[in-house]
């Protein structure tokens, strides 16, 4: 935990962003990763949007969980929720090829959320988004299907465990919750 919390703050740090008094306070927004159709993805476009981040794989015992992912984007989206589906071979349940993958989401649970090119989720290779998100949302993911709401602000992150289903209450409250905080 302290090595990702080390990892996010030198990966603000080489964003222009410190902690020192009078910084902007680093945000989830100010990441960028690769696009799953290539091209980057700047998280910024989301900036003042509720996120949920998921780190996804195709080979998984909780891949079904892609089409309530998708029933939360449907419902929710309209209303500024953003689903962020960050496909990862970390637990080597994942295809490295981003064209299969957009093929198998699509294909297979119609998937029209944000999706990104395949990353390391965690440890050292972690990309910096997910080092923020650890730091703030307790911890690492374990498994695939890690969630991390991200509120209107992009600062505050709460994590939800692989096992919590996307329709499951506690994440359905947590998700309207924070679609219900305006923004700032």
């Amino acid at each position: 935990m302290a090595e990702l919390t080390r990892r996010a703050a030198l990966a603000l740090a080489g964003l222009g962003m410190t902690g020192a008094a009078g910084a902007a306070e680093a945000s989830a927004f100010d990441f960028r990763l690769e696009a799953i159709e290539g091209g980057p993805l700047d998280l910024g476009g989301f900036r003042g949007r509720p996120m949920l981040v998921v780190n996804t794989a195709s080979f998984c015992g909780f891949t079904p969980q892609y089409a309530g992912l998708q029933k939360l984007h449907d419902r929710f989206s309209a209303r500024g929720l953003v689903v962020l589906g960050v496909p990862s071979n970390d637990f080597n349940q994942e295809s490295a090829d981003a064209g299969t993958i957009k093929r198998f989401c699509e294909a297979n649970y119609d998937v029209t959320f944000p999706m990104t090119m395949p990353v390391h989720v965690r440890g050292t290779q972690a990309v910096p988004l997910f080092g923020f998100l650890a730091a703030r949302g307790g911890g690492a993911p374990r498994w695939n299907f890690h969630k991390y709401l991200v509120a209107r602000d992009g600062r505050r992150v709460q994590g939800f465990p692989t096992a919590t289903e996307p329709d499951a209450p506690a994440l359905l409250r947590a998700v309207e919750a924070a679609l219900a905080t305006p923004p700032a």
